[in-house]
């Protein structure tokens, strides 16, 4: 009898890629997990119990079909398993390394709920593309058929990309505009290279180039060109802007206290070789500074993190509630005390204590959890009488993202927007109020995740074929 590759979750413990000591990770912007040997990756992947009922599936805003792609990688079937993978997802080697697996796939792997260990499944994804990537798997986009219709999508991040990928596949002609100069929208300028090393990016947008999808750079709708100009030239036009608002503190505009995104983006653009004189002139470099970063999130991590590795002095992160409540990924939470920063649970900002030349601390509130609000969550309130101030050189506010203005910025008429300022599109379809004008991502469901993303853009470039169709049908009728 052939000897059962999978169910050993009971003999095998859960492993994950090694990875590197904190000291040394402090020093560079290199990703922090190495490789799972193939080896290695069969043997984890053969602790997937193959439930009926596969709730890491469940619950993949994807609906990968991971348990499928683990039990051809414990087979050593790898190339089969990188197509079952790439079926679902358009960028399995990018989920496979900043998705919060923790929260999501492996949070509720059956096994982890038995307390055997969840399977490291992020680990063996990244694994799998990355093994196609070297044996020349993955290859550029060609469709069956060419269709003449041509789809503008306003956006390069994972939403527009994710889309671009799909209608690709089915023959439209796509083109991206994208504010930035390099494609990948946050996931080039926002994620740090010790989460997402460029090159991860770049080799996609170079398969997408070589797919034949067109690209315009440096191109800032409402400026550059006009959204009804992108709207005459496309059969169908799909928004994946993403969300570069910044959420604010009042009484924060002081020298030394600056927004994530912005911090962020010089740091990646350092690290690109670029020239960029904000850091070089320590505005946006914490270099040999007492830094304070305001937040919880994913962000706030990227932020701190990135400190670190720039030579700071002292890294602390505030936030307002505790370790249990904290929005962002629990590895990274851990990730950033073993590299060196100081989380300081329970604090929220009063204010800022500034002299001539900037900043030098934060007023803080002290906070108690008190009663739940109406999702759940116990709110927040200060405990009188213990304020106390933190000394800060930099202070960096990563407290979220909100939607830009786009019927104002764009000069749009007929957007329909929500209360939030988030575009209003239907669910599935992402169609907006605007015929033929869809709308994907963060712009819709505000400031969310990179899985959520695809999943819409994948979801939408369907409809918008569905929609060309018709468009097609309803002419020739006409003829």
């Amino acid at each position: 009898m052939a000897e059962n590759k999978m169910l050993k979750f009971v003999s095998v413990p859960r492993d994950m890629p090694e990875k590197r000591l904190a000291t040394a990770r402090r020093e560079d912007f290199r990703e922090i997990y190495a490789e799972f040997a193939r080896d290695k990756a069969a043997e984890q992947s053969s602790r997937c119990s193959q439930c009926g009922v596969p709730y890491c599936q469940t619950h993949c805003p994807l609906h990968n079909n991971i348990p499928d792609w683990l039990r051809l990688t414990a087979q050593g079937r790898l190339q089969e398993a990188y197509e079952v993978s790439q079926a679902t997802n358009t960028f399995p080697e990018i989920c496979g390394r900043i998705c919060p697996q923790d929260r999501l796939c492996e949070g509720n792997c059956v096994i982890e709920q038995s307390g055997h260990g969840t399977v490291t499944i992020g680990s063996v994804e990244k694994f799998i593309t990355d093994t196609a990537w070297d044996e020349g798997w993955v290859q550029p986009i060609r469709p069956a058929r060419e269709r003449p219709e041509s789809v503008g999508i306003i956006g390069a991040g994972p939403g527009g990309l994710a889309a671009a990928d799909y209608l690709r596949r089915a023959g439209v002609q796509v083109t991206v505009y994208d504010r930035y100069d390099r494609v990948g929208g946050l996931m080039t300028y926002g994620i740090p290279g010790f989460k997402l090393e460029k090159e991860v990016v770049d080799r996609r947008t170079k398969q997408f180039e070589e797919s034949g999808v067109e690209f315009v750079l440096n191109c800032k709708v409402g400026e550059d060109i006009s959204f009804d100009a992108i709207r005459g030239k496309h059969d169908a036009v799909l928004i994946a802007t993403g969300v570069y608002k910044s959420r604010d503190l009042p009484d924060s505009d002081h020298n030394g206290v600056v927004r994530a995104i912005d911090y962020l983006t010089a740091s990646n653009r350092k690290n690109f070789g670029d020239d960029v004189p904000e850091y070089d002139s320590g505005e946006l470099n914490a270099a040999g500074k007492k830094v304070v970063v305001i937040g919880g999130g994913d962000t706030a991590m990227d932020c701190v993190r990135t400190a670190i590795r720039q030579g700071a002095e002292s890294v602390k992160c505030l936030y307002r509630r505790d370790r249990a409540n904290m929005p962002g990924s629990q590895r990274e939470v851990a990730n950033a005390e073993e590299e060196g920063v100081e989380l300081v649970w329970l604090s929220a900002p009063k204010g800022f204590e500034c002299d001539a030349q900037g900043v030098r601390g934060v007023h803080v509130h002290r906070m108690r959890l008190g009663t739940p609000d109406a999702t759940g969550r116990r709110m927040p309130e200060k405990i009188e009488g213990a304020d106390y101030l933190e000394e800060a050189d930099l202070v960096i506010k990563a407290l979220g993202f909100e939607p830009e203005d786009l019927p104002t910025l764009w000069g749009v008429e007929g957007l329909e927007v929500t209360r939030w300022g988030t575009v209003r599109a239907e669910f599935g379809t992402g169609a907006t109020s605007l015929d033929g004008v869809f709308a994907v991502g963060d712009i819709v469901r505000g400031a969310s995740l990179v899985v959520w993303a695809i999943r819409d853009g994948r979801d939408s470039a369907s409809a918008i074929v569905e929609y060309l169709d018709q468009s097609a049908s309803a002419g020739v009728a006409a003829e």
